[in-house]
């Protein structure tokens, strides 16, 4: 049975990271059990990960010339794995591949994420142990757990993410082998050859997009997301607006575009239209040089891991899309909901953002292999040296209180502004009020009644439809839902998807 990637990129460290990855140069039971048990409790929901036997490391790195594991040890080794990891409790089987690399053969253990977690291994060979150990991976070890961890581990029991989830709706027909095999091949899996003659079945079972039960063969939902040409029938709104604003909120004229299809179709699609009509350059002399600089309104590079981290971090069980906006000085991405708890406020304003646990492992998984996002924790790195070497502002990064949006916020370099609004800016800095000494304008006022009265004629109405019929961003009508909030003027019943506003008078 085939892996879902190719042994260069797991011997490069390219795609998946290293801490999802271990080296062995042999099959050891006592040491890869726990390792295997340890990726399929995928504590953090990296998507699990793999074990390649035949290669010596070095401190976690590959020792070349590879070494590979002999022809006649291949069947032992492979006999030997499915019986150890009947030792491990609830039953888990990983997948086992042989590749070929350089030569050489390596037997390949694929762990994904078990559904079945916490899973348990003996914490020795013996024949005479008893004790079990729920093992998890740290970095790049796999530890026993502390009491909190374990704590932790059991709370996650019955907790797939929703893009590793069997869909009940939709059928094997709706998987396409074309979307599957032109994947494949891009990432240069071994089992793309397979997939010319093997059985769809088994093709999408190697791949993991599909429940594992024979009796009952459905998809997951990620191979909805990625191998379906319309995966908004079984995930409505998931789409990608791009909403231009030429004249300004305020303008009466907006230009919309969305980009559908499976998540990383529309997100090349939407990256293509921005880079092709969103995107400028200007080139700007000097009189104490001979070269001219050129600078760009946007980076590309930057709205590129912006807006790939929106698809990654999306919640694809909630109604809204991912919306781009782009205005006057800026462009805005905003998803739904925020990011994890671990992130922080205070976190975002300084630019360091370490997330405990990812919402889409799997996701996250393909869109790596496919090079449209970065590694863990690394976007807003990437986002920070874009905007830096363009000479562009830093960005903005918000959420609220509830985590139940986030927004990337992109400012246009200086040069794309016009005198006067450079200047009102610096005059707006310069006298900035001090802290408590704001009055709020009548106009401010008005609208807020405004905003109240439309949501008791309408207790139904979303953020998004408020910030179209006030032409407003969702950052000021957030505020004034937090203002009327505060005041004891509005509250809010039931979910962000079904619930309401109550407005009291």
């Amino acid at each position: 049975m085939a892996i879902p990637t190719s042994i260069k990129t797991l011997l490069s460290g390219a795609v998946v990271e290293w801490a999802r990855v271990e080296f062995k140069e042999t099959w050891d039971a006592a040491a890869s059990l726990k390792s295997i048990c340890a990726f399929a409790n995928d504590i953090d929901n990296w998507g699990g990960g793999y074990i390649v036997i035949g290669v010596q490391e070095d401190n976690g790195r590959p020792v070349y010339p590879l070494k590979g594991v002999s022809t006649d040890k291949l069947d032992a080794y492979q006999k030997n794995i499915f019986a150890k990891c009947k030792l491990l409790r609830p039953a888990y089987t990983p997948i086992i591949g042989i590749e070929t690399y350089q030569d050489r053969q390596f037997i390949v253990i694929w762990c994904p994420g078990g559904d079945n977690r916490p899973y348990s291994s003996p914490k020795t060979m013996e024949k005479d142990n008893k004790e079990r150990i729920h093992y998890i991976r740290k970095a790049s070890n796999t530890v026993e757990p502390s009491d909190d961890e374990e704590k932790d581990l059991f709370n996650l029991a019955n907790r797939v993410p929703f893009d590793d989830r069997v869909n009940h709706q939709a059928e094997l027909a709706d998987l396409n082998i074309t979307l599957i095999q032109n994947y494949l091949k891009e990432i240069g899996s071994s089992l793309y050859e397979k997939s010319k003659t093997e059985d769809f079945t088994e093709l999408c079972s190697d791949m993991n997009i599909i429940s594992t039960l024979p009796e009952y063969v459905k998809p997951k939902n990620v191979g909805l997301m990625f191998f379906s040409m319309e995966p908004e029938r079984f995930f409505p709104c998931t789409q990608i607006d791009i909403v231009q604003f030429p004249d300004g909120l305020g303008g009466d004229n907006i230009i919309e575009n969305t980009f559908k299809g499976p998540i990383h179709q529309q997100l090349r699609e939407a990256l293509q239209f921005i880079k092709n009509s969103i995107i400028t350059k200007k080139i700007m002399k000097s009189a104490d040089k001979a070269e001219a600089d050129w600078v760009f309104n946007y980076p590309y590079a930057a709205l590129e891991e912006a807006l790939a981290n929106a698809v990654y971090h999306r919640a694809y069980d909630i109604r809204e899309p991912i919306e781009v906006r782009v205005e006057k000085e800026m462009i805005e991405i905003v998803s739904f909901p925020g990011p994890d708890r671990s992130v922080t406020q205070e976190g975002l304003k300084r630019y360091r953002v370490s997330n405990r646990r990812y919402r889409n492992r799997r996701i996250g998984e393909i869109l790596k292999e496919l090079h449209l996002t970065e590694g863990r924790n690394t976007g807003f790195g990437k986002i920070l040296r874009a905007l830096e070497e363009n000479g562009s502002p830093k960005p903005e990064f918000e959420t609220d209180d509830a985590h139940s949006y986030f927004i990337s916020r992109v400012f246009v370099h200086k040069a794309f502004l016009k005198n006067d609004e450079v200047d009102d800016k610096q005059k707006g800095a310069e006298k900035e009020p001090k802290k408590g000494a704001e009055k709020e304008p009548k106009k401010g006022a008005e609208r807020k009644q405004d905003i109240l009265y439309r949501m008791a004629e309408n207790p139904a109405i979303t953020q998004v439809k408020l910030m179209e019929e006030f032409g407003l961003t969702r950052k000021q009508v957030q505020r004034v839902i937090k203002e009327l909030r505060e005041a004891g003027l509005l509250e809010r019943e039931g979910s962000n998807r079904s619930g309401k506003w109550i407005v009291k008078r």
